[in-house]
């Protein structure tokens, strides 16, 4: 899958609650000046003709016919068969529309519509965080590979998206990679998002120093606090990121116990990933007790954070070792080290969006 020297464009949508940003890409580039126009989040009608528009205005800047429409959208949905149900940002979407196949007709070519954070996870499996790491382990002459990645963005919510083996796993109902709702460690009778969104860091540095919420700076600005680059309560910076990392690391284990592979975070709050990863990691690399309080490993295998030298490579090396094969002469490398690497984004978390939406496309097409 060379995606980056293939020739075929395909027109992709950042859709927004206020507006639609079309683009065209070509070789993983952007080969058109981007159009910007008002999404109508209300009123389907202009919403669907401002669509039409946009993806219009991108076909006649370019000088060959793109090969197909692909993009992120709000759900809930039926992606697979481009039905969208949203009742968030965009409502005139609420009740069913059938966007992809209205797409398909207007512009006869193949549409394909999915969740923002599975795309996000598919543009760092194909151009970003997974070939980082492959890429690192062969140059240190290790064995392991990884096909299996978790993608999870870290902003107003807590999305996820899996890929497997080069192709993104959306599940039966389009539901796969819900990490969201999963449980809020925190606050057991809460869903994960409430500890791990920019409405909860606000909320943990307002209870911790004793302010109200609305009073709370935002989450760049508790990051350099904590970091000592500005005034403000350093310890109740430091204690609000590491309530998120604590949240975040607990959804991990479950969600990594059951896939097992490469974990990579974007999204607006992941520039604070020195903050809270080791969090992440106490949660992860933790322990779970039987009835009778034995502990045992919260996870089979360990947790490792790539952007830390020392962890990086412990993590490249391994624990490998040659075993002979029965009844000859022949050995072949053992990696007995279970292990999962986790890192930030390489790419930027829209450019991956887009970058996911492309890859998708061109593999379905070759299907």
């Amino acid at each position: 899958m060379d995606y980056k020297n293939d020739s075929r464009v395909v027109l992709t949508l950042d859709a927004g609650g206020t507006n639609f940003v079309f683009s065209a890409m070509q070789g993983m580039k952007e080969v058109a000046a981007p159009v910007r126009l008002p999404s109508y989040a209300d009123d389907l009608d202009k919403s669907l003709k401002s669509m039409v528009q946009g993806f219009s205005q991108l076909i006649e800047q370019l000088d060959v016919n793109p090969s197909a429409i692909s993009f992120a959208f709000p759900g809930p949905a039926d992606y697979p068969n481009g039905i969208i149900n949203n009742v968030g940002n965009l409502p005139a979407f609420a009740g069913g529309v059938a966007l992809g196949p209205f797409l398909q007709e207007k512009f006869q070519m193949p549409v394909f519509i999915n969740n923002d954070g599975d795309l996000f996870a598919y543009g760092e499996a194909i151009g970003g965080f997974m070939n980082k790491v492959n890429k690192m382990l062969k140059d240190a002459g290790s064995p392991k590979q990884y096909n299996k990645l978790f993608g999870i963005t870290l902003g107003t919510g807590f999305g996820g998206g899996l890929v497997v083996d080069g192709n993104l796993y959306i599940g039966d109902n389009s539901a796969a990679g819900e990490i969201w709702i999963t449980r809020n460690k925190r606050n057991p009778k809460c869903f994960a998002e409430e500890g791990v969104s920019i409405r909860a860091v606000k909320g943990s540095y307002a209870r911790i120093t004793g302010i109200n919420v609305s009073q709370a700076p935002e989450p760049k600005d508790i990051y350099e606090i904590g970091l000592g680059n500005k005034e403000g309560n350093k310890d109740a910076a430091l204690q609000a990121f590491a309530e998120l990392g604590e949240v975040i690391g607990d959804a991990l284990a479950n969600a990594m116990t059951l896939l097992d592979g490469l974990v990579v975070i974007g999204g607006g709050l992941s520039n604070a990933y020195p903050l809270f990863i080791e969090s992440i990691l106490k949660e992860m690399n933790g322990t779970i007790e039987s009835y009778g309080g034995d502990k045992l490993p919260r996870m089979i295998q360990k947790s490792l954070d790539l952007e830390n030298p020392e962890d990086q490579k412990y993590f490249l090396k391994g624990n490998v070792q040659m075993v002979k094969v029965l009844g000859t002469d022949k050995t072949i490398p053992l990696d007995s080290m279970k292990r999962i690497g986790i890192g930030r984004a390489v790419l930027d978390t829209s450019y991956a969006v887009s970058v996911g939406a492309y890859a998708f496309a061109l593999n379905e097409l070759d299907k």
